[in-house]
């Protein structure tokens, strides 16, 4: 009716009728009113789950639990829709309430000691009403709803809020592994938050585990976008302590106005990020105190930590400020980036990371990144992050071309000096677009077009410097064009996959929005990709150009620097904490002192990227060489469960038999994840035995951290929380990247070791031979050795760690104590690395001369190329060793009668066989190092009975002259005959054993075997 001034009021009468059957109590009554008030004031959704209230007697929150449930199942791929569901739970509400009491009956925090009696007999009455269900899909759907139940883990369902009312989401803590049919890979841990604004997922790798949070667009799959990208953070994550994880929410309500969207944005993620915080433990006082009004089935569980992502690159001091309300143990550490933290564009951090992976591609095409021009085509602008960071690290590069979502820069000719400064210039101007580039500094024929035009004139000079052949374009088609443009590099710092490849679909790429431009890796014409962005690229896209002679890796392997960097932030923060804590450090200065140190910080991360790309650049000249070997390692990894070829997209052993025919092997963007997932598996497996525990490791745990930290707080550093997975991943990483992906594998199948076992024995080798320090050396010659021969010098260093690691292995009972090991041969190992080389005798030494003057005419300095020379030799030191200090004499004595029997009995000939003996498959391969160490354990024993009867080979020789007449003429014989195979190899080896024996016999008095 009317109302004063006009206004009219307007009065609506609801009712409610029950469905047959169905009593109304007063209590289902007064439910229902609070039901509907909640609905109509936004607290609860508006969907057919709100007739359980009526038809099974459920409470408002009960019902939103298996509304909860549903959601989920819906983003598992679940074939039922939610009104199937809905339907299923309505037409058998005994199932519904049975469902809803067995979840009160595992987590509400007051049931008494009988939680177990309880939760078994409403087990078996599900059972039997699942049972009584006569149709096929409503079974389906009850069993699908009862699985999530017994998978949960952990809610916060029965945590009141703050004002005593329930809290504004429903959080669900799942093991994965008890999940029937859930999409592959698995996470380790998942937690579901849901509320009528929000919704998300937040999928873990490991208990420790990190990554970014996004806002996502995908209401309907969210989870698969976000499993996806948890998979990448997996691959990515191997360089650090935390494992992969990924999270991501959708706004379910969003307003119209930009304003207001991105208010609504971040309220939605406090409310995710607070959901994650419900189930997650805390640290007090060292102890772990679990969260209140909480059931826990999976153990204590502290560490979460989130970064930025999409949309939310703002967000982390909201995020960490939650943490503060919570008083959540991390701190201003829970969210990296914050306003006490490093900010990664600031630093630039990300495109440093992916520029080292430039810089080793250009040095295998002999060039230098940073002083060559190189000619570039990009993906961003110069307000982003990677992009704007990333054209700025060379000021000779000359950015042909350019493009984002607004905009296509063509600058044909550009002069490299005026172009950097102006990109500087668009690099420090808030929110600047190409729209915002001089147009004054644009060469002839070159311009700004909007991405909105009907078509894009096309100049001469446009044409002939990005090979087009068209005089105009529409935005789309020209695009495609730049992205197949003949230059030096390809760098992406945009968002979107541009590249797949020709056997895809652009369905299969998932990314709608640049279905019109992408193009086949098989088009690409750059001779380098800088993927600092993610996802640029398919996995299939990444390996077709490869296979085309491209140079790329992988995004997780460019871009990881950034999350390198917040895990050096996160560890730093841990320590520095504790010690703010306990009163050694005040708060303000703890800030001073994490931003004096960002320098350092940021050479750390580069470091590991460094590495990384110099250990895949060394992959990719072996690859077509150790195929046989990956294929036998690929197959191991995914019979232990490791990778699944088909979720990795890495060739089948049929694809890599014809590679391996073909001389091709793995690619590097295959190699990237084969890399990967070998330290994966070497950190879970070694993180489990005492490795880290050993007080040897507090160097390698104490270099972790910046020079600053290191003194001033070297005890607390050694206290750290997460001290044994720092010193894990640091000394398996350093053994990936050192010696390569293959080497714990080849290890294992030689000597059946474990992955520790291995690791202490390269962690001695590595130390006795300083291999660090050679390998810092070697790549300081970059500049004056090819590609090549710097790969070779890389590689003898490595087989020299290698055979020292083997020698240990098989001599040296596990576990190796690998201080005591270095004490033992760390001096004669250092004396002989520099003495050995006039020791040596015959061939060889001719063949280790003219090796060093190789060098040093390459211009490898002096010391380097004499000392190189003998690496090949330097595992005979360790049997050099035990026979002087078995004898009583100096290591160069022992070594000098070693090498002057060597010559004496002329078995150059039958060294040089032995590493010319094939090794196509594994038992060729087993055969070869069998008949090594059979080789080098003879030559050990006649040295031994040389040192024991007057140490004079000469003499020693011609008092069994008859014994060493007949091995001698054999070794005439097999050579006379032509090459040496492994038939004939096995015959010297028996002669050089008979020799053994007869020597042996002799000196004990029986007659001299004939």
């Amino acid at each position: 009716g009317g109302g004063e001034g006009g206004d009219e009021r307007w009065l609506s009468a609801i009712g409610i009728r029950a469905p047959d059957g169905v009593e109304l109590s007063g209590a289902v009554a007064a439910e229902f009113q609070a039901t509907f008030l909640d609905l109509f004031e936004g607290r609860v959704e508006n969907d057919r789950f709100n007739r359980l209230v009526v038809v099974a007697g459920l409470r408002s929150r009960e019902v939103a639990v298996l509304r909860a449930y549903a959601k989920y199942l819906r983003q598992l791929s679940f074939p039922y829709s939610q009104q199937s569901i809905e339907s299923m739970l309505v037409a058998w509400p005994a199932v519904a309430r049975a469902l809803s009491e067995l979840f009160s009956a595992r987590f509400d925090p007051d049931l008494d000691g009988a939680r177990g009696v309880v939760v078994a007999a409403l087990d078996a009455e599900l059972a039997a009403a699942l049972d009584a269900i006569p149709g096929l899909d409503d079974d389906r759907i009850g069993r699908a709803l009862l699985g999530l139940i017994r998978a949960t883990d952990r809610t916060n369902a029965f945590r009141p809020a703050d004002d005593g009312g329930h809290r504004p989401v429903l959080a669900f803590k799942l093991d994965p592994s008890r999940i029937p049919d859930m999409p592959l890979p698995r996470p380790v841990h998942e937690i579901f938050v849901t509320s009528p604004r929000v919704e998300g997922v937040h999928l873990r790798g490991g208990r420790i585990a990190r990554g970014g949070i996004r806002w996502s667009d995908r209401r309907e799959d969210f989870r698969t976008e976000i499993l996806g990208l948890m998979k990448a953070q997996m691959v990515k994550n191997a360089v650090i302590v935390p494992a992969g994880a990924k999270g991501g929410f959708i706004v379910k309500q969003p307003p119209s106005l930009p304003e207001q969207l991105r208010a609504e944005s971040a309220e939605c993620y406090a409310m995710f990020v607070a959901g994650l915080l419900d189930l997650t433990d805390d640290i007090v006082g060292g102890r772990v105190v679990p969260p209140p009004r909480t059931v826990r089935y999976d153990g204590d569980d502290p560490y979460l930590v989130v970064a930025a992502d999409k949309g939310t690159a703002t967000f982390s001091d909201l995020a960490n400020s939650i943490a503060h309300r919570y008083g959540f143990w991390l701190g201003d550490a829970f969210a990296s980036g914050g306003s006490a933290g490093y900010d990664h564009k600031v630093m630039g951090i990300t495109a440093r990371g992916a520029w080292e992976s430039v810089r080793r591609h250009a040095t295998t095409l002999g060039l230098d990144a940073d002083r060559d021009p190189l000619t570039v085509v990009g993906i961003g602008d110069m307000s982003g992050d990677v992009f704007g960071n990333g054209m700025l690290l060379s000021s000779q590069l000359r950015l042909l071309a350019a493009f984002d979502h607004r905009h296509v820069f063509l600058d044909p000719d550009p002069d490299p000096a005026a172009s950097f400064a102006e990109r500087r210039r668009l690099f420090g101007l808030p929110r600047s677009s190409w729209a915002d580039y001089d147009s004054a500094l644009i060469s002839s024929g070159g311009g700004v077009f909007p991405r909105t035009a009907k078509l894009i004139p096309l100049s001469e000079q446009v044409r002939d410097a990005l090979g087009i052949a068209a005089t105009a374009l529409p935005p789309h088609e020209l695009i495609s064009a730049l992205l197949r443009a003949p230059v030096d590099l390809l760098w992406n710092g945009g968002i979107g996959t541009y590249v797949k490849a020709s056997t895809e679909s652009h369905a299969d790429v998932g990314d709608r929005s640049n279905d019109a431009v992408r193009i086949d890796g098989a088009d690409l014409r750059c001779r380098i990709v800088g993927e600092g962005g993610n996802l640029g690229f398919t996995q299939r896209g990444r390996v077709e150009y490869a296979l085309a002679g491209g140079l790329i890796n992988t995004d997780a392997i460019d871009n990881s620097a950034g999350v390198d960097c917040s895990d050096h932030e996160v560890n730093i923060k841990i320590l520095l904490d504790s010690v703010v804590a306990a009163g050694g450090l005040a708060a303000d200065e703890r800030t001073r002192l994490l931003a004096s140190m960002t320098d350092e910080v940021a050479e750390l991360v580069l470091a590991d990227n460094r590495a990384q790309t110099r250990a895949l650049g060394i992959a990719r000249t072996q690859a077509g060489p150790m195929a046989n070997v990956h294929a036998r390692y690929l197959d191991q990894l995914q019979l232990d469960g490791w990778i699944d070829r088909d979720l990795e997209f890495l060739p089948s052993a049929k694809v890599l038999a014809e590679r391996r025919s073909a001389g091709v092997g793995l690619t590097v963007p295959e190699l990237a994840v084969v890399f990967a997932y070998t330290k994966i598996a070497n950190i879970v497996e070694i993180i489990r035995t005492d490795f880290a525990d050993d007080p040897y490791f507090e160097p390698d745990l104490v270099a972790y951290f910046p020079s600053a930290l290191r003194d001033r707080f070297r005890d607390d550093i050694r206290r750290h929380r997460l001290r044994r997975e720092i010193v894990v991943t640091t000394t398996v990483n350093q053994m990936v990247n050192l010696s390569g992906t293959s080497f714990d594998h080849r290890m294992t199948e030689e000597t059946g070791a474990s992955s520790s076992d291995v690791l202490r024995a390269w962690v001695a080798a590595r130390d006795l031979f300083r291999l660090p320090e050679l390998w810092a050396s070697i790549e300081a010659a970059a500049t004056e050795l090819g590609h090549d021969d710097q790969v070779a010098m890389f590689l003898d260093a490595r087989r020299m760690v290698e055979r020292a690691a083997m020698w240990l292995l098989r001599r040296r009972r596990p576990p190796l104590d690998i201080a005591a090991t270095v004490a033992e041969f760390g001096p004669g190992v250092g004396l002989l690395l520099e003495r050995l080389a006039p020791l040596v005798r015959g061939p060889l030494a001719d063949q280790l001369a003219v090796t060093a003057e190789a060098r040093r005419a390459l211009g490898v300095p002096e010391e380097l190329a004499l000392g190189s020379a003998v690496w090949p030799l330097m595992h005979t030191a360790f049997d050099t060793l035990e026979l002087a200090a078995r004898h009583g004499v100096s290591p160069e004595i022992a070594a000098g009668t070693y090498w002057r029997l060597f010559d004496r009995l002329d078995v150059t000939w039958l060294w040089l066989a032995v590493g010319s003996l094939p090794r196509a498959d594994r038992w060729e391969t087993h055969a070869r190092a069998a008949v090594r160490d059979e080789l080098l354990s003879a030559i050990a024993d006649l040295v031994d009975d040389v040192l024991g009867h007057g140490g004079d080979p000469d003499v020693w020789a011609e008092e069994h002259g008859r014994a060493v007449g007949t091995a001698t003429s054999v070794f005439a014989e097999i050579r006379r005959g032509g090459d040496a195979d492994l038939t004939t190899v096995t015959v010297a080896l028996r002669q050089l054993r008979n020799l053994v024996v007869s020597t042996a016999r002799r000196q004990d008095g029986g007659p001299e075997r004939r």
